[in-house]
């Protein structure tokens, strides 16, 4: 089953990316992405926040050492998924899609799948300069979960995880 989950309301939904300190920091200043950050790179965003502990180790990855969530306008996600192509199609698309098995706590699979979406050139340009509302480090919050994980309070672990719901891509 695939379903898209995210922290999302009326005008904007979050989504997540992991980075160098290098990048993510200018990055939360500027409240935009700017250099080194580079446009010309497929860059991955994901709404889910457990699959994005996945991929990057709770924050703890070379290279992923800074979790965000931008959030960005709904508009722009939406043309995002509908544009998108399946990541295993050949070709050089703007959008690739990738559904993978959702992730619990532990990064244990569960039986449902997640979005990830690849932007590459025009759709990065967009996603930097028009659909970027904000950028948030959220990489403490990541350690805390990852902190009550290990200590096996599962139930704090959760209680902490931000609020993600189905959400269905508008046709406006």
């Amino acid at each position: 089953m695939r379903e898209i989950r995210a922290d999302y309301d009326d005008q904007s939904i979050v989504v997540y990316q992991a980075y160098s300190p290098q990048i993510a920091a200018p990055a939360v200043a500027a409240q935009r992405f700017v250099p080194p950050f580079k446009m010309e790179r497929m860059t991955w965003i994901k709404p889910s926040f457990l699959w994005m502990m996945y991929r990057c180790g709770y924050a703890r990855k070379e290279g992923q050492e800074r979790v965000l969530a931008v959030r960005i306008t709904r508009e722009g996600f939406d043309w995002a998924v509908t544009n998108a192509v399946e990541s295993n199609i050949k070709g050089k698309p703007a959008v690739r899609v990738q559904w993978d098995p959702e992730r619990g706590l532990r990064h244990e699979a569960l039986p449902y799948r997640s979005i990830q979406i690849g932007l590459t050139r025009e759709a990065v340009q967009k996603y930097v300069h028009e659909w970027t509302v904000s950028i948030t480090d959220v990489t403490d919050l990541a350690r805390e979960v990852h902190a009550a994980v290990r200590a096996g309070d599962d139930d704090k672990a959760r209680a902490l995880l931000p609020v993600e719901r189905p959400y269905a891509v508008s046709e406006r």
